[in-house]
């Protein structure tokens, strides 16, 4: 993938100071200002093509639509839920995060929780600080031969397992991702939440919030715990229903909570905070040295990798690109590109696409599709060069414009894509491939061309029948208007009409003095 230009990125929170010199050390200028306003940000936001957050800052769909500079933001940490990713992605801005940056911080807390909910070891502290010597008030259970409860069993969960097992804890899990073989093997048995939650004498969440995990434990799912059971949840407020945890420690179903994250933060609401059985940190999961160091250093790298076209690591809505990184996929997505703008320019219809086929061929383009496919459709909805959608927007884009995009792959001797659209019910199609480095139509519209197009610059293409003055006709055109011919290609086949494709030295100022002399024709620059 040809490299995202990244000139200034704003950083609006305190992140180690590793990021930024990472950023400045490869060429980024960076400005770091904290505690904006949400109108503070939107203003400053246009001047940026990068933004480094942490969790505090929203980055709302206002803020997103008011950078119209903005490639790339980066969250210095685990999860997104404080950027509306939907709106980055119509934008066609990346967002990536560092999810392993503070992998084992927030396990180690979680850990202390688990800890400190079986000794009431905060409790004894503050009745120790108070001058009382409360040995019977504080008597507490072990952690050896009891069952932990691990919803979430991506990097955090695993850590925390691995650690619990070293007290004699037995750990099972959910996840609906991680394979149960895979989790076996770090000694965590999966099963359904229904199955889970009577086993469970501690419960951890590590999952990120979103709407199948929102009040993931509620009353129903309290209900179903052993009485008494403990829970933490390090991982995003409102995992865990607020209310109804209220609920379950007042009865006495929930005999402990270990809280570090709200679902308002600070919480002005401090039923939870002041209950005797709950111990409250103010999202410090993340909240260590060694933690912000790497994920300063994390996202930073990552912005470079990206800017310098090395590598594409922890985006979240960008994983079509991933695979766009390797040193030859970036003529194939120009040809993708080019391919969708010959079809566009060359359709005689001017309505809507309403579906696309994209067809990749040869082995090494087995995992090229995708990419493919979005450069396809990139070209196809792109009116202006530079100024239309890019690879992270354009299949959300074609959806919301009621275009239907297929892709598929077929073993073949030859290395190509084909491209076919339909629009009214006609089909069109294009097949194409790279030559020696340069993107080049093969095909147009059953037409196959006898030397390969080579697809840059500026392109004449005409449909006409066969004949001996048609070049000389078409030539004098050109002639007439200033243009001078540079290169030109015929297809094969005997009469009938057929596409052609010449190369030019600019566009036609009136492609209409073509009209006369072929059934159809169109200019484009690739």
């Amino acid at each position: 993938m040809a490299p995202v230009s990244v000139k200034r990125v704003l950083i609006s929170e305190s992140v180690d100071p590793c990021c930024k010199t990472i950023l400045q050390e490869n060429g980024i200028e960076v400005t770091q200002k904290q505690q904006m306003t949400k109108e503070e940000l939107i203003a400053e936001i246009q001047n940026y093509d990068g933004l480094v957050v942490r969790s505090a800052t929203k980055v709302t769909a206002d803020v997103v639509n008011a950078g119209s500079n903005l490639k790339i933001i980066g969250r210095a940490g685990t999860g997104v839920d404080n950027v509306d990713v939907d709106a980055a992605t119509k934008r066609g801005i990346i967002v990536m995060n560092t999810p392993s940056g503070n992998t084992i911080s927030a396990a180690e807390l979680t850990c202390a929780l688990l800890m400190s909910l079986s000794r009431y070891i905060p409790q004894a502290v503050m009745s120790m600080k108070d001058g009382k010597w409360d040995r019977k008030k504080f008597m507490g259970a072990e952690l050896y031969g009891k069952v932990l409860g691990i919803v979430g069993l991506g990097r955090i969960g695993k850590e925390v397992a691995t650690r619990m097992q070293s007290f004699g804890m037995k750990t099972i899990g959910y996840d609906p991702i991680t394979p149960p073989e895979v989790s076996a093997s770090w000694g965590v048995e999966q099963m359904s939440l229904e199955e889970l939650w009577p086993q469970c004498d501690y419960i951890t969440v590590h999952t990120p919030l979103m709407p199948s995990t929102t009040g993931l434990l509620n009353d129903t799912s309290f209900a179903k715990c052993k009485k008494g059971v403990k829970v933490v949840n390090c991982a995003r407020g409102g995992i865990i229903d607020e209310a109804a945890l209220l609920r379950a420690l007042e009865s006495g179903q929930c005999g402990g909570a270990g809280l570090d994250v709200f679902v308002e933060e600070p919480p002005k609401d401090r039923a939870l905070v002041n209950h005797p059985n709950v111990i409250s940190c103010p999202h410090l999961g993340a909240s260590t040295k060694e933690a912000q160091a790497r994920c300063g250093k994390e996202i930073a790298l990552q912005i470079v990798d990206m800017a310098t076209g090395k590598a594409l690591v922890g985006a979240v809505n960008a994983q079509v690109l991933v695979s766009s990184f390797s040193p030859d996929s970036h003529q194939w997505i120009l040809l993708g590109e080019s391919m969708g703008r010959v079809l566009k320019a060359c359709t005689a219809s001017k309505e809507p696409f309403s579906q696309v086929h994209v067809t990749s061929l040869g082995e090494s383009l087995k995992k090229s599709t995708g990419f493919l496919s979005s450069a396809a459709v990139v070209g196809l909805l792109t009116e202006v060069p530079q100024k239309g959608p890019n690879l992270v927007n354009a299949l959300p884009l074609a959806a919301e414009t009621g275009i239907t995009v297929q892709t598929d792959h077929k073993d073949n001797e030859r290395e190509a894509c084909v491209l076919e659209v339909s629009v009214n019910g006609r089909s069109y199609k294009a097949v194409g491939s790279v030559q020696a480095g340069l993107p080049v139509l093969l095909e147009l519209n059953g037409s196959v061309f006898r030397q390969p197009v080579p697809l840059t610059g500026y392109l004449l293409f005409f449909k006409a029948t066969n004949s001996t003055e048609l070049l000389l006709s078409v030539t004098g055109v050109l002639a007439a208007a200033g243009v001078e011919l540079q290169s030109f290609s015929a297809s094969t086949g005997g009469g009938g009409e057929q596409w052609y494709c010449m190369g030019i030295s600019s566009l036609l100022g009136d492609i209409g003095a073509l009209k006369s002399l072929v059934k159809e024709a169109a200019q484009l620059t690739v």
